[in-house]
């Protein structure tokens, strides 16, 4: 039996400080992001006589003064603040928030600690180090440069960080409100995603773990290098699938969604796809820098080719790990990969 395909029982998404409610006592919020991913979905549960926020948008000016005209109208305090993970949309303005509220932030440890050491370009996840990364996977140094030049834009999108943290581990229970939520962590989009699940109230709160449309970003970061992040978020979809076919899955970009079983297969498919169309360009020994154009066939701006190499390398690690390639490191070259021709099976 086939899983019933995708529903979106919301057409339109608020704007500004609008709020809509979703389901009963979670309301949605749509803020704006100045990319071509161009908003972020944040959500606001009722939590007894308080609110508490899932995700709060970028740390710009703009957001702020939603966020502070939001604030001065809602008739109760906010309560807790949950961050499903570091990336600079879902965690801008955790610390602000809480430094205006006196809520704390919660979130797991992983994606705590990654934060700091994104913001403070240490541990192996400085720029130096992604440069470094993508030049051994043959990116080229005009590019590099292009890349260079940006700066931290993490810290650009993350004035400051929360030096305090409720953590959340898999499998918790936040209390909220007059119901139960378990936390569910996903892996390989970050390295401790919390999504959070209601099963009273139906919902789940998936953040970039399922997205209706456009596919999660999965990457390899240069203090990982050997990573299988395909694999590991794979894996993660699988966590998912007990979930009821009727839940309403509140994703934190493109509309709130119902058929969740329906959207893990077309995932999954794509990501066979991608590793069936790595295979077919790797019958000689490339880098990934020479496999962007057989994965991205638009341009890249200096943004989009920092995602699509860490994809690029991601996909090829999960082939390696699967065996169906082999990876050659030599001193000064770039890392190279052919495909492995398996031996023909006879009867």
């Amino acid at each position: 039996m086939s899983a019933p395909p995708l529903r979106h029982p919301f057409s339109d998404a608020p704007a500004g400080v609008a709020r809509l409610e979703v389901a009963s006592g979670v309301h949605w919020l749509r803020f704006a992001l100045p990319w071509s991913l161009n908003h972020i979905n944040l959500w606001l549960i009722e939590d007894g006589g308080s609110l508490a926020i899932v995700d709060t948008g970028l740390g710009d000016p703009p957001t702020r003064g939603l966020w502070t005209e939001l604030i001065a109208t809602l008739e109760r305090p906010i309560s807790k603040i949950i961050v499903t993970h570091y990336h600079p949309d879902h965690i801008g303005n955790a610390d602000w928030l809480s430094r205006a509220t006196g809520a704390p932030v919660w979130m797991s440890m992983s994606e705590f600690m990654l934060a700091h050491a994104v913001h403070g370009q240490t541990s192996g996840y400085g720029m130096s180090s992604m440069l470094g990364h993508f030049r051994h996977h043959g990116l080229d140094e005009e590019r590099l440069a292009k890349m260079e030049a940006r700066g931290n834009v993490y810290e650009r999108g993350v004035p400051t960080l929360p030096t305090q943290i409720q953590r959340m581990l898999d499998g918790d229970v936040l209390r909220i409100g007059n119901r139960d939520w378990r936390a569910i962590a996903g892996y390989g989009h970050s390295p401790e995603h919390i999504s959070l699940h209601c099963a009273e109230a139906g919902v789940l709160i998936s953040g970039d773990m399922l997205l209706p449309r456009i596919t999660t970003n999965i990457n390899v970061p240069a203090a990982m290098p050997d990573e299988d992040s395909v694999g590991r978020f794979l894996a993660s979809l699988q966590r998912f699938v007990p979930l009821p076919m009727d839940t309403l899955v509140l994703p934190a970009h493109g509309l709130p969604f119902r058929g969740l079983h329906a959207r893990i297969g077309q995932l999954v498919a794509h990501h066979a796809e991608r590793d069936a169309t790595m295979l077919k360009g790797l019958t000689e020994p490339r880098s990934a820098a020479e496999l962007l154009q057989t994965l991205f066939t638009r341009p890249l701006d200096a943004h989009q080719l920092m995602f699509a190499m860490g994809e690029a390398i991601a996909h090829l690690n999960h082939l390696w790990h699967r065996g169906l390639l082999r990876c050659t490191k030599e001193d000064g070259a770039p890392i190279r990969y052919q495909s492995i021709t398996l031996p023909q099976l006879h009867s």
